[in-house]
């Protein structure tokens, strides 16, 4: 079954650029339209006239350029800013009263967003260097500035530099999320493999390793090799050695993760019947009981509850040894379905399993709790030394209808 690589890309930013755009927009139609309404007090309203024309062709040429990060650089960010201080230093030219009284600039708040820009692009320290030449464009363009003015210049100071800090700190968190997800990823693909391995090769491994001692001979000294490569490859998967792969971060579209995950190959297909799939399960030394309607559950989730239950039987074969009698019984519960796994066997002794762990025999681990966990659901293990065990596998449907 090929494997393919899903990339996720995360970017709590990409939303500030979609609203610096709009509000970019919005601003320059609010400075156009001060200046129509209050036209009859410019003394040259050619000027005016003439850089709010400049401003609004400015404004929607350059909506590209304030999409993402990647197209916005730092040439665009320097032009921008000197649009907005020239504005800024033309309003006294057009209106000779601006400087004695405490009317809007030409730009107006529209100067705001190219100082934003700079603060969603570079953070913090960008944004202070840009909101500081507007300061000192808003007090030359005053001359005697009011107390007005120092407030509107300090709020723009502060505001655009907590905008930086906050934009700094969601790219941290950004990267942060992106590789706990990758390390995820890993986790979930490092488990499948193992569980993959216990079932086929370990399992392999281990039946070579008895049936040569057994034999004695030449196929001793084959069983012994078996054995050796078994603690070999239990100690591989116990380790954990898969390598997480690179968190990479695209300025443009946010951190990227590239998850590899194995497809579906019964995508689209319709539900499995869990009879079906525990049917090969029973002989003369194993007895299964089902309901008489079927048990549908997803194609996925249906075969990793079943090769649960295979693990479980093969953990009964392994250790209660080839005699011992297994009764498996299917129980649908309409929110849920329940299989339950019980021997004859001698049972487990206490604290058995956290040592076979220990040594790298993650059958239960892995192959048992790890797919219910996958699903969703939950393997609950009750042994009594002398009684047998029994392993009940829960798999609530609305969960595992996702998997």
């Amino acid at each position: 079954m090929a494997r393919r690589e899903r990339v996720v890309r995360m970017s709590v930013e990409q939303p500030l650029w979609r609203a610096l755009t709009a509000y970019r927009v919005l601003t320059m139609a609010y400075a156009v339209l001060l200046a129509v309404f209050g036209w009859h007090g410019y003394e040259r309203p050619w000027v005016a006239a003439g850089y709010l024309a400049f401003l609004a062709v400015w404004t929607l040429a350059t909506l590209p350029r304030v999409a993402g990060a990647a197209s916005c650089t730092k040439r665009f960010l320097g032009a921008d800013l000197v649009v907005a201080l020239t504005g800024i230093l033309l309003t006294p030219l057009a209106d000779a009263q601006a400087q004695t009284q405490d009317g809007p600039t030409l730009p107006s708040i529209w100067t705001a967003g190219a100082v934003l820009a700079f603060a969603i692009k570079g953070g913090w320290r960008w944004a202070g260097f840009a909101s500081s030449f507007v300061a000192v464009a808003n007090l030359v363009e005053r001359g005697e500035p009011s107390r007005d003015t120092l407030h509107n210049v300090l709020l723009v100071w502060v505001a655009s530099i907590a905008i930086g800090y906050v934009v700094e700190v969601a790219r941290a968190s950004e990267r942060t999320l992106a590789r706990a997800l990758e390390i995820e990823a890993a986790t979930r693909e490092r488990e499948r493999l193992a569980r993959d391995i216990h079932d086929s090769v370990l399992q392999v491994l281990a039946m070579v390793q008895r049936r040569g001692t057994a034999l004695g001979g030449e196929a001793a000294e084959l069983g012994r090799m078996a054995g050796e490569q078994e603690v070999a490859l239990r100690t591989l998967v116990a380790g954990g050695l898969i390598r997480t792969s690179h968190v990479s971060e695209d300025e443009s579209l946010g951190a990227v993760v590239r998850v590899v995950e194995e497809p579906d190959d019964a995508a689209g297909s319709g539900p499995d019947d869990l009879r079906a799939l525990l049917a090969p399960f029973a002989g003369s030394r194993v007895t299964l009981a089902d309901p008489g309607a079927p048990v549908p559950l997803p194609r996925q989730a249906a075969r990793e509850l079943a090769a649960a239950v295979g693990a479980a039987l093969d953990n009964v074969r392994a250790h209660a040894g080839e005699e011992a009698r297994a009764w498996i019984l299917v129980e649908d519960w309409g929110d849920e379905v329940v299989v339950t796994v019980r021997d004859d066997g001698p049972g487990i002794p206490e604290g058995r399993l956290a040592q076979a762990e220990g040594e790298g025999r993650l059958g239960v681990a892995l192959s048992i709790r790890g797919r219910l966990r996958d699903l969703g659901g939950s393997a609950d293990l009750v042994s009594v030394p002398g009684q047998g065990t029994e392993v009940e596998l829960k798999v609530p449907r609305g969960k595992a209808s996702g998997t």
